[in-house]
């Protein structure tokens, strides 16, 4: 039986009950799931194609995959992106959590127990599970390149998150190009997840490139495209569109490797319904529910990071994405300890507000907690006003 860690959201539960007991109601800041209406042309495109009683395609409808191609075009600077190589995916999390094993990868994809799978100091957990789930060794990093190179013989997967989950931060484009370069010479795939990349702050949109851009992976001296060779593009429209519940997402890139994805999942299933095909080609065709989206959160933003540096708290990076990262005003981050997430996440449950620990997102969380900006605005502003009060 596979054995993996309990869920760390599971433990969450005495707070929420703690927050539950704020005499204006809890203001869930946590986990991060958007609350907005799902946008009218979404959902007229999912009742559009309700009748839907054959199997979808394994490799999605062209009308789709032109969308995406058409998307990283337009909004992500990727012009040239064959809509071949683009797989529509039953949700994000689920490409990230069994990508390792699609790519074969680990012993239990039958490859070696020793296979390393990279990712950043602060990251995401599923990228681990990813790992454990393949039986290959996840190892955290924010600097691939400094790795020695008996370790770097062993890495087949590194993951790229930018903007990242939980910190915000962005990677640049000579620092990404580093990243596919050496992951070229040891023949290791890069896999970016970019989901928040349409969530810009205090960055513009060119600052935050897809690592499919001709910026970062070069020119491919055959078409004069981008080379892709050995990348995977991962996108979800959860976030910008609000549709987390039609686990809705995609994956671009290299050829071979999407070409191999497609052929597994035909064995394996894991096919995106029909009607939730035809939702996302109409979710990545407008771009105007995605700027009014992006606004609310920018309104939000506005709130909530004033109100918690009076409440003590220092946000660091932050300056793309759906969430602020903090911890108290004046502490040593090296110091921290996971104890001092923990009182922080506390402290602010006893102000009906609840939040994301840091440390579900690696050691080097520790003394830091994850606010997101996923609540209604009149939610979002009693969590300010508690904060200043």
């Amino acid at each position: 039986m596979l054995t993996l860690p309990e869920y760390p959201w599971d433990a969450m539960a005495p707070y929420l009950e703690k927050a539950r007991q704020h005499p204006e109601g809890v203001v869930n800041l946590s986990i991060g799931t958007p609350v907005d209406p799902t946008p009218e042309v979404i959902q007229a495109a999912l009742t559009a194609a309700a009748d839907a009683p054959g199997y979808p395609t394994t490799h999605g409808t062209l009308a789709l995959r032109e969308s995406i191609s058409a998307w990283f075009a337009r909004r992500r600077g990727v012009t040239d992106l064959d809509p071949e190589n683009i797989l529509p995916t039953v949700g994000s999390k689920e490409l990230v959590a069994w990508l390792p094993t699609l790519l074969g990868i680990g012993a239990r994809a039958g490859a070696g127990a020793d296979d390393v799978v990279l990712r950043p100091l602060v990251a995401y957990p599923t990228y681990d599970i990813g790992a454990q789930i393949a039986g290959a060794t996840p190892l955290a990093t924010d600097d691939p390149l400094s790795l020695d190179e008996e370790t770097l013989q062993r890495v087949k997967l590194i993951w790229i998150n930018s903007p990242s989950n939980p910190t915000g931060a962005v990677a640049g484009v000579e620092w990404m190009r580093e990243v596919v370069q050496l992951a070229r010479r040891i023949g290791a795939v890069v896999a970016s997840d970019e989901c928040y990349a349409e969530l810009p702050w205090e960055v513009t949109d060119d600052d935050i490139p897809s690592v499919l851009d001709p910026r970062v992976c070069g020119t491919d001296p055959e078409t004069g495209g981008g080379d892709h060779r050995g990348l995977i593009a991962v996108y979800s429209a959860s976030k910008q569109s609000n549709i987390a519940g039609y686990r809705a997402a995609f994956a671009a890139g290299c050829p071979e490797l999407i070409s191999g994805l497609i052929n597994t999942r035909k064995h394996a299933g894991m096919i995106v319904p029909a009607p939730i095909q035809a939702a996302l080609a109409a979710a990545l065709e407008d771009d105007a529910h995605v700027d009014a989206q992006r606004e609310l959160y920018r309104r939000r933003r506005a709130l909530m990071v004033p109100a918690l540096a009076a409440a003590g708290l220092q946000i660091e990076d932050s300056i793309a994405g759906l969430y602020l990262w903090c911890r108290a005003a004046g502490t040593d981050p090296s110091a921290a300890t996971a104890q001092d997430t923990w009182a922080l996440v506390d402290q602010m449950a006893q102000r009906g507000i609840l939040v994301g620990p840091g440390v579900f997102y690696g050691e080097q969380g520790n003394g830091y907690i994850r606010v997101a900006l996923t609540a209604t605005d009149e939610r979002i502003a009693a969590a300010a006003q508690r904060l200043t009060g």
